[in-house]
């Protein structure tokens, strides 16, 4: 048996989870407790997880047990596990499936398996108001409109709703695989990609049909996308970030599927066709002319009978299209996201009105098969001028994180990475259009901004696709749907303060396999002794949780670098 002194987990009252980094068995019971905690904290010698209510219901959600959690925590444990979490545990995922909602032939119904709960939430009055009354039984009548609201009240509460009153199918569509690409290579689902189908459909049954699908960038959610519409075969409305990811999806689902391109539609800023599959932007269904007008593309939920609604990058999801999926409960819903994570704090909207985590498929495991590109990430510490430093020391914190972002010996940096990787498809990435402005004249590449526009944008991609260019310089709008299949190295010079879903997005700009097999290189570029680094730990909370590993590399720069810049 084990001693004690190896294992590598201290569970503590709080419900956090302090984990050994330099132990043997770090890298096992990472893998195991991402399943139900959360990564806090990744300093180099103890990382913090924590348990919360809503990773115990997603956990409970993909077939967890409190027994299999708490064994979990009892296998790497250093000490004994406080009874009080092994309680309160026990009652967070008792929780889940103890509110159920169900279609009758009497109406839409709450069913309360613990009479005090019931006693509980009845007398909530932001819930009363969608209540019509109780059977013998004590299931609770819920008007059908309030089905959203009410669930997202009561997660908020801290009592989920397992909800299995169905939906309706919407208009049928014909639509199925194709076996053969347009360019003669066959086509079929990965083993996961089957996996994460039946996770969401769960055999037809009131279980499946709403939920999120997390996989890494570059494994191919727009593939599932199309392969749950297959499996449903009804009329669909997909939602994503912007024109290059709306085009990219009518392209994959017209090569990939029996669908032509008359029963595919684009709704943008630029066109608005409505067929049987829509895809539209976040940004036209929230767009309005001031913000005391209504958002007057809100009507798109209704103007076909869809069957299913697809919400791409669902954790960018704006405020105003949750209010509008609060309305369409009685539709299927599929979220797709790399990270379910959420700066703003709202995973517990997307839990409760888009669905629980269906599956979760781990970044590193996909590495270990070859669907998606071995990484090194390195973090690269530059010192600043001097003049700089002086300016730092006397901004303010906000201007601080600016001034370090904008550190014009960042360019030194990049010249050295660009020289080693010579001729290697080579994205720079940042937030600062000054800064990328200058880095695209001192390197001669191309720059692509929310300015350029869509047909400029698409053939500088479609050159460094082909070769043609090996440098490219973009700004945050790359964060996102964009495929660059060869791009293998990824620098990125500033960023959104400490967003760990904007890291993870960059990082899978370069995860598509590449042809020879070789690795990816993700370089980010931090100012030295600055707030900066500070805001880039917490950004590579995220890719520390899924098992990358950030070398930490502090250059100094010389003489004749200095007179480059």
């Amino acid at each position: 048996m084990m001693s004690k002194n190896l294992k590598p987990l201290i569970v503590q009252n709080d419900f956090s989870l302090l984990l050994e980094v330099r132990n043997p068995l770090f890298e096992e019971a990472r893998a195991r407790i991402c399943g139900f905690a959360d990564l806090v904290k990744s300093p180099e010698h103890v990382h913090t997880y924590r348990m919360s209510p809503l990773s115990l219901w997603n956990a409970a959600a993909a077939g967890w047990t409190s027994a299999e959690v708490v064994a979990v925590l009892e296998q790497y444990a250093k000490f004994p596990v406080p009874s009080k979490v092994k309680t309160e545990i026990a009652e967070y995922i008792k929780r889940y499936g103890m509110l159920v909602l169900e279609q009758t032939e009497l109406g839409l119904i709450l069913r309360v398996s613990d009479a005090a709960v019931y006693d509980k939430i009845s007398a909530y009055p932001s819930l009363q108001e969608w209540f019509e009354g109780h059977d013998e039984a004590g299931a609770v009548y819920i008007k059908p409109e309030g089905r959203g609201v009410l669930k997202q009240e009561l997660v908020k509460l801290g009592y989920p709703v397992q909800d299995f009153a169905g939906f309706s199918h919407g208009e049928a569509m014909g639509i199925n695989l194709k076996e053969t690409l347009p360019d003669g290579r066959p086509f079929e689902l990965r083993s996961y990609q089957r996996e994460s189908v039946e996770a969401f459909y769960r055999g037809g049954t009131a279980e499946g049909g709403s939920g999120v699908l997390v996989l890494p960038c570059g494994a191919g959610k727009t593939v599932l996308g199309i392969a749950i519409m297959a499996r449903l075969q009804c009329e669909t409305l997909i939602l994503t970030t912007n024109v290059t990811s709306v085009r990219q999806w009518r392209n994959e689902i017209i090569n990939k599927t029996t669908l032509d391109e008359d029963q595919v539609g684009e709704y943008s800023g630029t066109m608005k066709d409505v067929k049987p599959v829509t895809i539209a932007t976040y940004q036209i269904l929230t767009h309005r002319r001031t913000k005391q007008d209504i958002f007057s593309h809100m009507g798109l939920f209704n103007q076909r009978n869809w069957g299913l609604i697809i919400y791409d990058e669902v954790h960018l999801l704006p405020a105003p299209v949750f209010r509008a999926t609060a309305d369409i409960q009685a539709k299927r819903r599929l979220g797709l996201t790399a990270t379910l994570v959420r700066e703003d704090g709202c995973e517990e909207d997307v839990f409760s009105l888009v669905g629980p985590k269906r599956i979760d498929v781990p970044w590193r495991s996909l590495e270990e098969q070859g669907w998606i590109a071995k990484a090194r990430c390195v973090e690269i510490r530059v010192p600043m001028p001097e003049a700089v430093e002086r300016q730092y020391e006397a901004a303010e914190p906000k201007e601080k994180f600016r001034i370090a972002g904008e550190n014009p010996w960042k360019m030194a940096a990049i010249g050295r990475l660009l020289k080693r990787h010579d001729g290697l498809p080579t994205i720079i990435i940042g937030q600062y259009l000054d800064q990328l402005s200058y880095i695209a004249e001192k390197t001669g590449a191309p720059l692509i901004t929310g300015q350029v526009p869509h047909e400029e944008r698409e053939r500088i991609f479609a050159a460094f696709r082909s070769g043609e260019r090996s440098l490219i310089v973009v700004s945050k709008v790359a964060n996102f749907a964009v495929d660059l299949p060869d791009a293998a190295v990824a620098i990125q010079v500033s960023g959104s303060f400490g967003s760990r879903q904007e890291e993870a997005q960059r990082l899978g700009r370069v995860l598509r396999p590449k042809q020879s097999g070789s690795t990816a290189y993700f370089y980010s570029l931090v100012s030295h002794r600055t707030n900066e680094q500070d805001f880039a730990m917490k950004r590579q909370l995220f890719l520390v949780e899924q098992g990358y590993r950030y070398e930490i590399q502090t250059i100094a720069i010389t003489e004749p670098e200095m007179m480059l810049v």
